[in-house]
């Protein structure tokens, strides 16, 4: 199978990787104390959030290192990592099966709460994820109480057509694993296989 696609999708996620920290939700006002004197100014604290620094720890790295286990640790499967200000990002191709998978450990320095994910992962996000195919569309959307998503993309580029699968786990509370696999349509079976083995209790959404 020609690979191009493949490696203009690794391009396209280094690149995004380079692009800093994912941004968090602004301070939220608290309301004052019970008993503040009548006529007093209006005295509102606000809430600074424990923040932790954007660039990666070795912790961060081994995290994304290890967080697939051995899934891609046969021959056939070539590994890449970069550490930039905000993630370790990971991409593993597989030239005889036609396949990529990626995953990245992202920081959130100051915490994040669900909202934050809803915007991080956007249609805006995907729009620069796939800048360099020839097409793509969301198919499905779900997530689970465990603090996992998934998000199912069909895409198409060089005459070659995708099955995409990324799944975002709440990790820490100042970290989220993204992990992808890009499957030509012809291998949903073993796509299945191999989602059955990262996510067991999220392999596909519900149709």
């Amino acid at each position: 199978m020609n690979i191009k696609p493949f490696l203009i999708l690794c391009a396209v996620f280094l690149l995004a990787a380079c692009s800093g920290a994912p941004e968090t939700a602004a301070p939220v006002p608290v309301e004052a104390p019970a008993g503040t004197q009548a006529g007093a100014p209006d005295i509102v604290p606000i809430v600074t959030p424990v923040c932790i620094s954007s660039q990666p720890a070795q912790d961060d790295i081994d995290r994304a290192l290890s967080f697939t286990g051995d899934l891609f640790s046969a021959p056939e499967w070539v590994r890449t990592y970069t550490v930039a200000d905000g993630r370790v990002s990971v991409v593993w191709s597989n030239d005889p099966l036609g396949v990529v998978a990626y995953s990245e450990a992202l920081i959130f320095p100051c915490g994040y709460e669900e909202p934050d994910l809803n915007v991080f992962f956007s249609d805006a996000s995907w729009q620069i994820i796939f800048a360099n195919y020839d097409s793509f569309e969301t198919t499905s959307a779900c997530k689970i109480d465990a603090g996992l998503r998934l998000y199912e993309f069909k895409a198409a580029t060089g005459g070659f057509d995708y099955n995409i699968r990324y799944w975002a786990q709440n990790d820490t509370d100042n970290r989220v694993i993204g992990t992808m696999i890009v499957f030509p349509v012809e291998s949903l079976a073993l796509m299945d296989d191999y989602s059955t083995r990262l996510f067991p209790d999220l392999i596909t959404c519900p149709k």
